[in-house]
């Protein structure tokens, strides 16, 4: 997008954050502008190149008043590499914007206020990210294929050599992958590798659109034996991945905490960062506290992340999941690890789960669009308890304002957990109780 023309940039003060990691200010005339690559405290040199007639959205093109929390960012791609939004700001700087704007969404659109705010959970800052979408394209003009993540506001890939939240190995085969692909006779119809590293595996899931020639898949066989990773092909739709070479195939991720190993397909859900993962099922088991014999609800359970620690701890779990085929994962990692639990694929959004009930607790976790109707279905008499999961604070101040407001509960914690380093996605987690 070109900056508009004939202006002169104004010096402005950064008060926040904003949800997707850039500045908040006001110009002269109050109106909010949102800046990228400034932070709060700052006062800073704006470039306009954007004008709405509620809001405007600039750039800094310097800072005046630097704030402590500003840093170097540490790849050389940042700021044309759309993959990332905050690595000018330090880890500290970061959470707390995440954790403002997760009290922010509970009290202005859910008119509540947790009664304890959790602490932080830090993590890894660098090579967290276990799974990623690559966009691939090529381009003669600028030097053949380019395989990464596309430019911050742009279709175009970003011209990339590493990537510091990948973990160091997969950085390392960007470049080699660029190599690939060029060499390859399918190269113009090749749009995406998807990316998923497990504990024991990393698998690379090639998108083609159209058969590989021999040639190809020679090339792709002595790819996955120099870089030891696991190649899939997809011809399709997600259902459509299958292993190329070696033949056979599989990925788990571990929860030592609860002596688990879960496995998984590289096109299904799991969280991107493997030791948030961890912390994050360690906080919703002890908020949610179970007991031997009690019967509790997990609501969008997947491949049983939840559950299955849930399970360990003796509790009765039964996981309701709207895709079947992670409802049969679920199963086979019950199996594969010793525990009985339920699982039943039902359309949460159409069907409540008051045919299974009564159930003593509940955990919920949505996908970004929140569990409105379900929260709203919810018995008068049961749960007691529920944590709620969520990886959008709007959504969730949402469904909050139902459960106190209308229901009757109270939000007794909250707090955010730093599952997505760099950018301005927010996971958090909440307690309510009746």
């Amino acid at each position: 997008m070109k900056p508009l023309e004939k202006q002169e940039d104004l010096i402005l003060s950064i008060d926040a954050l904003d949800a997707e990691g850039r500045g908040v200010a006001r110009n002269p005339e109050g109106k909010v502008v949102f800046v990228e690559g400034a932070l709060p405290g700052e006062r800073a040199a704006v470039r306009i190149f954007q004008k709405k007639s509620k809001y405007e959205t600039g750039r800094a093109t310097s800072v005046v008043e630097h704030s402590s929390g500003r840093r170097e960012p540490r790849c050389p791609h940042f700021g044309v590499c759309g993959g990332c939004a905050t690595q000018h700001a330090d880890e500290r700087t970061q959470m707390a914007a995440k954790q403002r704007w997760l009290e922010d969404c509970l009290e202005r659109i859910g008119k509540v206020k947790p009664e304890t705010l959790l602490p932080i959970v830090y993590g890894p800052e660098w090579g967290y990210r276990h799974r990623a979408r690559l966009s691939v394209r090529h381009v003669q003009s600028r030097g053949g294929a380019m395989v990464g993540f596309r430019e911050r506001r742009s279709t175009h890939v970003a011209d990339m050599r590493e990537c510091h939240v990948l973990p160091e190995r997969m950085s390392g085969l960007i470049t080699p992958l660029r190599a690939l692909v060029e060499s390859l006779s399918i190269r113009e119809r090749l749009p995406q590798i998807e990316v998923a590293v497990g504990d024991n595996a990393t698998v690379l899931v090639f998108r083609h659109l159209q058969p590989l020639s021999p040639e190809d898949e020679e090339a792709l066989k002595a790819f996955a034996e120099t870089h030891g990773v696991h190649a899939w092909l997809q011809p399709a739709g997600p259902d459509s991945a299958h292993p190329f070479h070696p033949a056979t195939s599989e990925l788990h991720y571990e929860l030592p905490e609860f002596g688990l190993r879960i496995g998984f397909r590289p096109t299904e859900f799991t969280q991107v960062n493997f030791a948030m993962n961890r912390v994050l099922v360690s906080r919703a088991v002890r908020l949610l506290d179970p007991q031997p014999g009690e019967r509790i609800a997990d609501l969008f359970c997947g491949l049983g992340n939840f559950s299955l620690p849930l399970a360990a701890r003796g509790a009765q779990v039964v996981g309701f999941e709207g895709n079947r085929e992670l409802v049969e994962r679920a199963r086979e990692n019950a199996a594969a690890n010793g525990l009985v639990a339920q699982f039943e694929a039902v359309d949460l959004f159409k069907n409540g789960i008051a045919a299974f009930g009564p159930f003593d607790k509940l955990l919920i976790d949505p996908p970004r669009e929140g569990a409105v109707e379900i929260v709203k279905s919810l018995p008068e008499t049961w749960p007691r308890r529920l944590v709620y999961v969520s990886c959008d604070p709007a959504t969730l101040a949402r469904d909050a304002a139902v459960l106190v407001h209308t229901k009757g509960w109270r939000l007794a914690a909250a707090g955010v957990v730093n599952m997505f380093p760099h950018t301005a996605h927010v996971e958090s987690i909440a307690l309510f109780e009746r």
